[in-house]
């Protein structure tokens, strides 16, 4: 696995099971915290103007649909989201790994819900058909804290990195300074630390 610090113009954003009735699977921590991560990714995603690949699982059930914040912010990337209708594994389903394919991007930004189930197979399988993947761990979420300590080792003995939205979002701005980095320090302040940012921005 490479690497190289994650850039705008060579990762992809993957988001793996975002929807109404997973997220109430989420008990490692609250699952409120974690839907806002994951809108933070997808905004993140829209100020770079970085390709995102959404996927869903089985929406006519229980898991329900994606996140009515992600579908507003991403609606191009939601239009166009994996429909799997039952299959564990994202990677394992050919219109998604064919849709990341087709970004041509090799630095893979993931997070899932539950990281147990959802995000756990997929980002063990890229990283060993050599791709570099960061798995986000708090816009992903387990049912317990046990099986979310398992998962995450899995994933770093195959290489993934496990990391975090604020780390993700400054290892992509790299400069604050720039345009892109005004917004993402914006955008940092006013979702991922809401209450640092209202003393700041």
């Amino acid at each position: 696995m490479k690497s190289e610090y994650f850039n705008a113009n060579d990762s992809v954003l993957l988001l793996i099971d975002h929807q109404v009735g997973t997220m109430q699977l989420i008990k490692n921590i609250d699952h409120e915290f974690a839907a806002k991560q994951s809108v933070a990714l997808a905004k993140m995603a829209k100020i770079l103007n970085m390709p995102v690949v959404i996927t869903s699982s089985q929406e006519d059930r229980a898991q329900g649909p994606i996140l009515p914040k992600i579908a507003e912010i991403l609606p191009e990337a939601h239009a166009a989201r994996i429909k799997r209708p039952g299959v564990v594994n994202a990677w394992a389903y050919p219109d998604f790994r064919n849709a990341v394919l087709a970004t041509g991007r090799k630095n893979l930004i993931m997070a899932g819900v539950t990281t147990d189930v959802c995000l756990i197979f997929p980002a063990i399988d890229a990283a060993r058909e050599g791709f570099s993947v960061q798995a986000v761990m708090d816009a992903s979420g387990s049912p317990s804290d046990l099986s979310e300590e398992f998962s995450r080792q899995r994933m770093h003995d195959a290489g993934v990195v496990l990391t975090a939205t604020n780390t993700l979002i400054a290892e992509i701005a790299k400069d604050w300074s720039t345009p892109d980095g005004q917004q993402l320090i914006g955008l940092l302040f006013s979702d991922v630390f809401p209450a640092l940012g209202a003393g700041i921005v």
